[in-house]
């Protein structure tokens, strides 16, 4: 199957389904030396994993990484690093009424155009299941970019339906995982009013056997100025790939995204300035990437995400031969896929930004 490696210098393949027996990724290009345990990669994968809270799936999964090659005494060794994240909790009983039916918004009758076949348990290699491997590899990712230029990405929930945080200029790790009072911030939306609003919504559309969408923003820091290439190759066009090749996702922008629709030149150009031996600039609305380069500010990404597809309701389809029929998925899903889509952002915009870094430091 094409189309499962992702990046350049620093390549990561993954492999596996919702319902196998587990995932694995293969991270190719990490250089030696780079401090590395399991317990790093666990963090994140804790933050991806199904049954963390009353908002999401209730899949019962421990994700414990187990790291097969690449790694000695604490540090990586240059070779490939192989992960596997072991299924522990697959109900395949579940998808049996459904072998034959095409489930509304899932990628079921693009695998049987494309393949002739499909795994019907959950989607198989469609399912987001998958992105535990990729979390995997943006974990060594965020390591690798951490030490080599001190960059961090940091991703949370702008929008749920229409609740809209109001967000502040800088956002940490621990605003997102965390209310003001300490409990863990479920919603992973910075705004303390808005995540309790959030909540409340996912939990009436889910009473409600139905799901709803809304809106992550990525941003990442430290970024050096440098790096992307100026044609095909743009870190913006990479970046936006990286997105959208998550489950669900339906619109990437950075900046100031589609608003420069409304905008003149004059309001939207940000204007450099120097500060001290530093160029900068005195607004972000270019997202942190100029002639598809970045610039050196904090790069700023959006992703909207759609309504989980699989909804315990009634919805009219077809079977495979193309009888109409109805259908009710069974199985365990998020009523609403942002607050375990956040690491997920995060993974492939650390991979990306770890490619472009060693593409840059290889013609320096």
């Amino acid at each position: 199957m094409a189309g499962s490696t992702f990046g350049v210098a620093f390549r990561v393949t993954t492999a596996g389904e919702s319902h196998g027996p587990g995932n694995v990724v293969i991270v190719d290009g990490c250089p030696p030396g780079i401090p590395l345990t399991a317990s790093d990669l666990q963090v994140d994968l804790d933050r991806r994993r199904p049954g963390q809270s009353k908002i999401v799936t209730q899949r019962k999964e421990a994700d414990q990484a187990e790291i097969l090659s690449g790694v000695f005494e604490g540090e990586t060794t240059g070779t490939p690093i192989a992960v596997l994240v072991r299924n522990e909790d697959q109900k395949s009983r579940d998808y049996a009424d459904i072998a034959d039916k095409y489930r509304p918004g899932h990628a079921d009758y693009t695998f049987d155009a494309k393949f002739g076949r499909r795994d019907y348990r959950g989607g198989g290699r469609s399912s987001a299941r998958e992105t535990v491997a990729r979390v995997a590899a943006g974990a060594i990712a965020k390591r690798l970019i951490a030490t080599s230029f001190g960059g961090e990405v940091v991703g949370y929930v702008v929008q749920v339906g229409d609740v809209v945080a109001k967000v502040p200029a800088t956002v940490s790790l621990d605003q997102v995982e965390r209310l003001p009072d300490g409990s863990p911030n479920i919603a992973r939306c910075p705004d303390p009013e808005a995540a309790a609003k959030m909540v409340a919504l996912i939990e009436a559309v889910r009473k409600d056997q139905d799901s709803i969408g809304g809106t992550a923003e990525i941003v990442a820091t430290g970024v050096p100025a440098g790096l992307g290439e100026p044609v095909f190759d743009k870190l913006k066009a990479d970046l936006a790939k990286a997105l959208f090749s998550l489950p669900a996702v339906l619109g990437v922008e950075y900046g100031a995204g589609f608003g420069v629709a409304r905008m003149r030149g004059s309001e939207n150009n940000d204007a450099f300035v120097a500060e001290g031996d530093a160029i900068t600039t005195t607004s972000n609305r270019h997202g942190g990437m100029l002639g598809g380069i970045s610039s050196g500010m904090p790069i700023v990404l959006r992703a909207a995400v759609k309504p989980t597809s699989s909804l315990p309701r009634e919805q009219p389809t077809v079977t495979s031969s193309g009888e109409p029929t109805t259908i009710r998925t069974r199985g365990r899903h998020d009523p609403c896929l942002l607050p375990r889509f956040v690491p997920m952002a995060e993974a492939m915009v650390a991979m990306t930004l770890a490619d472009h870094w060693l593409r840059w430091r290889a013609i320096r």
